[in-house]
């Protein structure tokens, strides 16, 4: 499987409402990089959204993993690291 290398969370401007948690961009192997995943909040709780436009009233995926292992692995890195950016936002905002 491939390594995520890096992830990155990027705040919404007003992080603690709406659907749209945040952005996030992740590293695949040191040598490819995906941007515009987004941390959302649904009804089962939070998940990742790859990278989409919109055509003719209907989002596509612009890219997306081929297997249940990479989604979840993508998933799982991603959601936390949102967490662990929420935690530092809560010590600093307490200090």
């Amino acid at each position: 499987m491939i390594n995520i290398t890096e992830c990155r969370i990027f705040p919404t401007a007003d992080f603690t409402h709406g659907r749209i948690l945040c952005f996030a961009s992740i590293t695949l192997e040191d040598c490819f990089v995906i941007r515009g995943l987004k941390i959302v909040e649904g009804r089962k709780g939070h998940f990742v959204s790859m990278p989409a436009r919109k055509e003719r009233d209907e989002y596509y995926d612009i890219c997306f993993p081929l297997t249940n292992e990479m989604r979840a692995a993508i998933q799982e890195k991603v959601i936390k690291e949102y967490w662990s950016w929420l935690k530092k936002q809560a010590e600093v905002d307490s200090a």
